[in-house]
């Protein structure tokens, strides 16, 4: 799988070169789901963005097990066909862990097809209380939005939204072909 990006939070630049921290290591598989002109996203409230269905992948699980347990759960997307996989993003972010001084995390997007519905979701308890919801939106208004945070750079803005709104502009040009993705 082609890389995409490889990022360094701000907070922790400093840190990845120590050889003696802990470091989480973690795989996230998310979904690129296209239908007409609208992308399906994850708006969560907490944050203020936009970003892809997904999540971690379980030990031991393939990341397109990973992704159609995730789609399922977060976005209520049960019956999906992988068409392609569309590239991978590492990165060294803060770990929530208390145990881990940071985590490196490779995500892997597949682009996929919607076959149905979208059903109930069943988000985790955390997702619930950050406001997190599923919508069906125009990719360069959702550029556009993550865009605004970032410049604002408001004190609630999420560590994962450099990386989504990245692969959001390479989604808009490769596969959507629009004018926010440069």
């Amino acid at each position: 799988m082609r890389q995409l990006a490889h990022l360094v939070h701000d907070s922790i630049g400093h840190l990845v070169a120590d050889q003696s921290l802990n470091v989480l290591a973690r795989e996230a598989a998310r979904g690129i789901v296209i239908e007409e002109s609208k992308i399906l996203l994850m708006y969560t409230e907490r944050y203020d963005d936009f970003s892809f269905p997904g999540g971690g992948i379980d030990a031991g699980e393939a990341p397109i097990v990973g992704l159609r347990r995730e789609l399922a759960e977060e976005a209520g997307a049960h019956d999906i066909e992988i068409l392609s996989d569309f590239g991978r993003v590492t990165e060294y972010l803060p770990c929530w862990k208390p145990q881990w001084d940071l985590m490196f995390q490779t995500s892997y997007w597949f682009h996929c097809k919607l076959n149905s519905a979208l059903q109930a979701n069943k988000l985790e308890h955390y997702e619930v209380a950050n406001g997190m919801n599923v919508h069906w939106v125009d990719i360069d208004e959702a550029i556009r939005h993550n865009q605004s945070v970032i410049v604002s750079r408001a004190e609630k803005m999420g560590i994962s939204i450099h990386r989504e709104t990245q692969v959001l502009q390479q989604v808009a040009k490769e596969l959507m072909g629009t004018e926010e993705s440069l």
